[in-house]
């Protein structure tokens, strides 16, 4: 890892994101090497009655047309960016989009809803993780912030915990809800969810790259019949 002096110089952003039925806040703690895409998503029935459409669910495996496909390049520069802060990404913390290729290679990539579908398919073939929270379940104000040593919470119906001490993370009202790593399930989806707050988990020198996983990733749920609404950084 370079040197405190050799980064460039930090990001900060706030991000309004606005849809025909909330407005919110994103504000971006300063990060040296994160670049965040994000976005609302407006689903036009709860997700236990919509049907992931045959073209989503086929761009859960690598034969399907995509813009990209994941790379090194971009697999090392995630890890880069998620070590900033002090945490370890391999093993069993390695990124979420590390997960999803190995198990679209072993063909266990599975449809599990529409909102969940269309970001493992976006985050499947562009190697950014990509979080996803049910906007009913979390609570603004919004924040990304690396989490403070200590900091955890439950990622699973089990009720395993993940130690995110070092870890970049969205933050709600409550606190951290999720990272490029492990969703909290206190924000995950489930069947009566309608809408929901994407984050792209992005890189320094890979803007247009993550420009490119947006625009798809929103043509993605486009053809599950969502709408979305891109925010505007101030």
């Amino acid at each position: 890892m370079p040197a405190a002096t050799d980064y460039p110089a930090p990001h900060t952003t706030s991000t309004s994101i606005v849809s025909p039925d909330r407005a919110l806040l994103l504000h971006l703690d300063p990060h040296p090497l994160l670049r965040v895409a994000a976005f609302i998503t407006a689903f036009p029935e709860p997700l236990d009655t919509l049907s992931t459409p045959p073209a989503v669910l086929d761009a859960l495996g690598f034969a399907a047309p995509a813009p990209m496909q994941p790379d090194e390049a971009t697999r090392a520069a995630v890890r880069d960016m998620l070590r900033h802060g002090g945490y370890k990404p391999t093993g069993r913390g390695k990124p979420a989009s590390e997960y999803l290729v190995r198990a679209a290679s072993e063909g266990a990539l599975t449809s599990i809803n529409a909102a969940v579908d269309a970001c493992n398919a976006a985050s499947l073939h562009s190697g950014f993780p990509i979080s996803v929270v049910d906007l009913n379940r979390a609570s603004a104000p919004f924040r990304i912030a690396i989490a403070p040593a200590g900091a955890s919470y439950v990622f699973n119906r089990s009720g395993q915990e993940i130690d995110l001490g070092g870890l970049v993370c969205l933050f709600d009202a409550v606190g951290p809800c999720a990272n490029a790593v492990r969703d909290s399930q206190r924000t995950k989806t489930d069947g009566e969810t309608r809408s929901t707050l994407s984050v792209i988990w992005g890189c320094i020198g890979f803007e247009e790259r993550l420009a490119e996983t947006e625009c798809w990733y929103r043509d993605l749920l486009a053809q599950v019949g969502a709408t979305t609404a891109k925010g505007s950084e101030s």
